[in-house]
């Protein structure tokens, strides 16, 4: 059985499925504020045109949402950062409830990591799940994330090593 996930960007025809998602009791318990998520996709193009959202696919079947950010665009009060391109953060859930408990967590984790890559050299991830999620902050030290005591956050540093050949 193949388990291998790939991200789509999200689309308009998306957020309905989003949405129902969005709704579950165990999404609910974590991204509590459903219409401030709701208004940022809807106005992903806008004023939130610096959040890159995707939808989660395994095979042909959408199972989830992820996302991720330039700290310094969105200016939240849970860190600091100076400038554009450093520091990004991620979040991400599983939406259909027969894929969870299963280690795509850490799969849409190590995709997140790579589209950021994609653009960027060197970064640093930054994430501050609930204390109480358990397996959210289990899956981010399986993908080798750091907890910092003083910050009380998640942080993973990216370094690509750029090959060079002499001509």
């Amino acid at each position: 059985m193949d388990n291998l996930l790939n991200l789509r960007v999200l689309q308009d025809t998306d957020v309905e499925k989003l949405k129902i998602w969005l709704y579950k009791d165990h999404i609910l318990k974590w991204y509590h504020d459903t219409d401030d998520w709701l208004k940022e996709i809807k106005q992903r193009s806008r004023e939130f045109s610096f959040l890159h959202h995707f939808i989660v696919y395994k095979g042909d079947e959408p199972i989830g949402f992820c996302q991720y950010y330039d700290c310094f665009e969105a200016k939240e009060l849970w860190y600091s950062v100076e400038s554009r391109g450093e520091v990004f953060s991620i979040d991400y859930l599983i939406g259909e409830d027969n894929y969870l408990r299963k280690g795509f967590g850490k799969q849409i984790i190590k995709l997140l990591i790579d589209e950021i890559s994609n653009e960027n050299e060197n970064f640093e991830i930054i994430v501050q799940p609930e204390t109480e999620n358990t397996a959210s902050n289990k899956t981010l030290l399986a993908n080798g994330f750091i907890y910092d005591e003083y910050k009380q956050y998640y942080k993973i540093k990216i370094v690509k090593q750029i090959l060079k050949t002499k001509e």
